[in-house]
């Protein structure tokens, strides 16, 4: 009897992706097929690419080439190109990579691991897999989650309704579709069951969630909540527009929901955020700011912005690392404003040269970094309790997060603690920081 044949997965992008990924990991086991961690011991590697911003996509065409070469070494004998960049380029890339075995528009999986197992076995196949369409978002089922016990990311809805002119991911998603209650607690239910500490609620706009049910995100936060269990909420992506306010509350008193919220508001500037169309002006942003600080006083707030688009000048810049300051956003992701083919910002004309796009994204940087580093120093001295992500390595130091930092894209805290296992929370006392704001800490006490 032959072996099974082996796959690895390539994972690139967001956090929605990832989840993506793992509903490919869980059907290609299903399929009786070996999944590994080590591309260099597979048989077939899947990519699951990202087409978000220019250089995203350039990293998953660069990624391709990558494994070509390696299949052209006879070092892989299949190569699987599946998510977003297919699905927003669809058949034009099977022109410009003749040599992949298989391209798979986004889906949950099944389709896509029948056809790699049949693959494996000499069978003839179709070459380019279309996605399933727009459906009514079903359970996550069958996953094989790459995260930690510490965390897991769960999906609360797909697609977008929002039209801003920057943006690719209503084309590639679609519009926006809340995922069903009832599902989305079984869903959070095997994953407390399966130990996970901590459910990140994840979607391309969170705070839509239930408008097509005739419901609000509030109430689904409420349900998840009051799951029995030793879980914690942390909310991703909320859309600053039409936010569903008694949602404070919660964020304020519930013990399970973390008082963090990731609000990416892209700019303040409001001619800007006209020309994004993005609702709403920059003094309803500080609105918004304002009083999610003032209803729940020690909330961390994330948020990303968008910086060199097609008619920012000068003050447009000035005035958001202003608000930057002013708000002290030390948690905030940045990035530079590249033309996304599909998009209606596309032509604009108005365009900021690359070099100067470059200049003002390390100006909010630097400021970034000023206020995460006094942010952080506030921090050395105090007791603060950190779930811990990843074991101690051969320095004795384990790698976990506060309350107040988000896995994957806020910081780490580094602890002394060789004994602490994943998952494990442990209060600790910081000490100081490291070269890049991360906290440095020795244990006080474990207390689970």
């Amino acid at each position: 009897m032959n072996a099974p044949s082996v796959v690895s997965l390539v994972h690139l992008g967001c956090a929605r992706n990832l989840i993506d990924s793992e509903l490919i990991l869980g059907r290609l086991a299903e399929e009786g097929l070996v999944v590994s961690g080590d591309s260099s011991a597979a048989d077939t590697v899947v990519l699951n690419t990202c087409s978000f911003i220019g250089p995203a996509r350039e990293e998953s065409e660069s990624k391709i080439r990558e494994l070509l070469k390696k299949k052209r070494r006879g070092e892989v004998k299949y190569v699987v190109v599946a998510g977003c960049l297919v699905q927003r380029f669809k058949r034009t890339l099977m022109k410009r990579f003749p040599a992949v075995d298989l391209f798979a528009e986004i889906s949950d999986g099944a389709a896509l691991a029948k056809s790699i197992r049949e693959l494996n076995e000499g069978k003839k196949i179709n070459r380019y897999l279309e996605s399933p369409g727009l459906r009514e978002p079903a359970r996550d089922v069958a996953r094989l989650l790459s995260t930690p016990r510490s965390f897991a990311y769960l999906r609360i809805s797909h697609g977008c309704d929002h039209t801003c002119t920057f943006c690719a991911i209503p084309s590639i998603r679609g519009p926006h579709r809340s995922k069903r209650t009832e599902d989305l607690a079984i869903e959070a239910r095997e994953l407390i069951d399966a130990g996970v500490r901590e459910l990140v609620l994840v979607a391309e706009d969170s705070t839509a969630w239930g408008r097509d049910l005739g419901f609000e995100l509030p109430h689904l936060i409420e349900t998840l909540a009051d799951l029995e269990g030793d879980h914690r909420l942390r909310i991703m992506y909320a859309y600053p527009n039409r936010f569903p306010w008694e949602l404070t509350r919660l964020l304020r008193d519930h013990p399970r929901v973390l008082p963090y919220l990731d609000i990416p508001v892209q700019h303040v500037a409001s001619p800007v955020l006209r020309g994004m169309r993005r609702a709403g002006s920059g003094d309803q942003v500080r609105r918004i700011l304002d009083r999610l600080r003032e209803e729940v006083p020690n909330i961390t707030l994330r948020t990303t912005v968008l910086v060199g688009f097609p008619g920012e000048t000068e003050a447009h810049v000035n005035e958001l690392v202003e608000f930057i300051r002013t708000y002290q956003l030390g948690r905030l992701g940045a990035f530079g404003y590249s033309p996304e083919e599909g998009t209606p910002g596309h032509d604009l004309v108005e365009r900021v040269d690359e070099d100067e796009i470059d200049r003002r994204l390390g100006q909010v940087l630097a400021v970034r970094d000023e206020i995460l580093e006094a942010g952080q120093k506030v921090l050395v001295g105090r007791d603060l309790e950190v779930v811990i992500d990843q074991v101690a390595d051969a320095t004795g130091e384990a790698l976990g997060r506060t309350w107040m930092d988000a896995p994957e894209v806020d910081l780490v805290a580094r602890v002394a603690v060789p004994d602490a296992a994943v998952g494990d929370i442990v209060q600790v006392r910081a000490e100081g920081l490291d070269e890049e704001y991360n906290l440095r800490c020795a244990p006080v006490r474990n207390l689970a």
